[in-house]
């Protein structure tokens, strides 16, 4: 029987490597005919991978981890009729049907019919549906037709992998980020978090025109990272405030659009910087962001967090200063995002060459047995964006 590997979450701060089942084309008991089994490519570490690694989240023992996947098809459902076995593709994290009411209408990051618990299914994501995860060596993605991306020539697509990989999930979040914040030619745009979802946020911002993007961090390597493509940057561990630093960038405290990027693991900024305080950034936003702004949220927030620093954060309920957004006519958005609103147009950028995404996010290979180093080093603030290549076929 053909075996198969992948990254499990074990416990809090453990990730391991196991055999795990090789896919079927099956969901449960009943065939998955419209499904296909990928060889997987590459599959990226992502820091929603890492609150659930943190013990933030009410992840079980066992779940393989990734939602982040590149592929090759190795066998497709009788039912696909436009994949074809061998092609390259890349998998939104989103699962979709296709089918229901919000799939139609483009919301694929809640689609109804693929997770009993809740609206929007993932891999390997905590109460995302159960899917497996694809930080493995094969894995099962279903409704393939809906939900996969053919990458057009496949030797052209190998040669830019590090670039295309980045699809799955943060080019395309990174970029719905900025978009929902309103930045366009001209905007001045301040993007919280130069992790790898900001630091592609800060890309997506100077593709779409802005005249000015500025990074908050507190990790001084991960905002030279972002200087290196062109972004300004605030130190957030520095006694002056948000408002003061953005002031001597562009002359003004504000900005026209604001991304938070950081998620419900916030912490304070300045002489607060050490200390979690899970509503910092989206109350940072609401002050520098002018009246009329957006604010664009693919910062990650939970319903259930075991960590929380008090018993309102452990369910999700945050001291958001709702009433400056609300005197401001602030627009937020938030939720997963809708890769494949964006993946396609997103891809001829980089076959086009108009965007270099993975220098830009640092893109770092790994081999899989490396990933529990991976997970350590990105959880340290390495400023890199960890990609695993199971088959060695990325460094090949």
């Amino acid at each position: 029987m053909a075996s198969n590997r992948g990254v499990a979450y074990i416990k809090p701060g453990v990730v391991e490597v196991q055999s795990i089942d090789f896919p079927k084309l099956a969901l449960g008991s009943r065939k998955c005919e419209h499904g296909v089994i990928l060889k997987v490519v590459s599959t990226n570490i992502c820091g929603s991978d890492q609150h659930m690694v943190r013990g933030r989240t009410t992840a079980p023992e066992g779940l393989v981890l990734g939602h982040e996947i590149t592929g090759e098809v190795l066998e497709a459902g009788r039912d696909v009729e436009f994949i074809k076995v061998g092609d390259l593709v890349s998998v939104p994290f989103n699962i979709a049907c296709g089918r229901c009411r919000n799939c139609k209408e483009g919301k694929t990051g809640i689609c109804l019919n693929v997770n009993p618990a809740r609206p929007g299914a993932a891999y390997g994501y905590v109460d995302m549906g159960g899917w497996v995860g694809g930080q493995a060596e094969y894995v099962l993605v279903p409704y393939a037709d809906f939900n996969l991306l053919k990458f057009p020539d496949k030797a052209q697509a190998l040669a830019k992998i590090k670039d295309l990989t980045l699809l799955s999930d943060i080019f395309p979040t990174g970029y719905h980020g900025a978009v929902t914040a309103g930045v366009g030619p001209g905007s001045i745009a301040y993007v919280a978090g130069a992790g790898p979802v900001g630091l592609a946020c800060a890309a997506s911002c100077h593709l779409l025109g802005a005249a000015v993007v500025i990074v908050g961090d507190m990790i001084d390597e991960r905002l030279a990272q972002a200087r290196s493509f062109g972004c300004e940057t605030v130190d957030l561990k520095k006694s002056a405030t948000l408002a003061e630093q953005i002031d001597q960038i562009v002359g003004a405290p504000e900005v026209d659009a604001s991304i938070d990027c950081v998620g419900f693991e916030a912490r304070g900024h300045g002489c607060n910087h050490g200390v979690e305080q899970p509503a910092t950034v989206l109350n940072a936003a609401m002050e520098i962001t002018r009246a009329g702004g957006a604010i664009g949220i693919p910062g990650l927030y939970v319903t259930g967090d075991p960590g929380g620093v008090d018993d309102n954060a452990k369910i999700g309920n945050l001291g958001i200063r709702i009433g400056l957004g609300w005197a401001k006519s602030h627009v937020f958005t938030t939720g997963q995002c809708p890769v494949m609103r964006y993946h396609r147009q997103l891809m001829q950028c980089i076959l086009h060459d108009k965007i270099q995404i993975a220098k830009a996010v640092n893109v770092t290979l790994i081999s899989l047995d490396e990933a529990p180093k991976g997970y350590k080093d990105f959880d340290k603030g390495a400023a890199k964006k960890f990609v695993i290549d199971p088959h060695r076929m990325v460094a090949a």
